[in-house]
């Protein structure tokens, strides 16, 4: 079983990211404010279910999106995973926050990254581009980045 107050590096589906179910963990990583929130991601539909519920007209649009983050109405946000090699540390641990893995408003720095996450998970790769993000409303989706 692997504990939930673990701060994983990993190779994430868009960049390479800190992934935690503690976001305390993550926010003395990154160095920022609490009052922020993390994009929760999920292994799968059925498992992101039990916290969010769609409105009926968004759900095929979230079940065939790749790379992509959704602000749900309630205001949270989430990312299914489809990527195979990202979603084995997923499914183990569930669901997880994640975050890029850089101090807050700066680039990456690998060195940086390595030192204060608990656990690396190799091969790192280089740093992608962000995933889209859309905010969710009851009739449409406007995007934010």
């Amino acid at each position: 079983m692997i504990p939930s107050s673990t701060l994983f590096l990993s190779a994430t589906d868009t960049t390479i990211g800190f992934l935690s179910q503690d976001p305390r963990l993550l926010d003395r990583a990154k160095q920022r404010p609490p009052t922020k929130h993390y994009i929760t991601v999920y292994p799968s539909l059925t498992i992101m279910k039990r916290d969010f519920r769609l409105p009926s007209g968004m759900r095929r649009r979230v079940r065939q999106s790749r790379r992509t983050t959704f602000i749900h109405p309630g205001g949270e946000s989430f990312r299914i995973i489809r990527d195979p090699r990202h979603c084995l540390l997923l499914e183990r641990l569930g669901w997880a926050y994640s975050s890029s893995a850089n101090l807050s408003g700066r680039s990456f720095d690998e060195a940086y990254a390595r030192s204060v996450a608990d656990i690396i998970v190799e091969p790192l790769g280089a740093p992608g581009l962000p995933s889209a993000i859309l905010k969710i409303g009851r009739k449409r989706i406007r995007r934010i980045r």
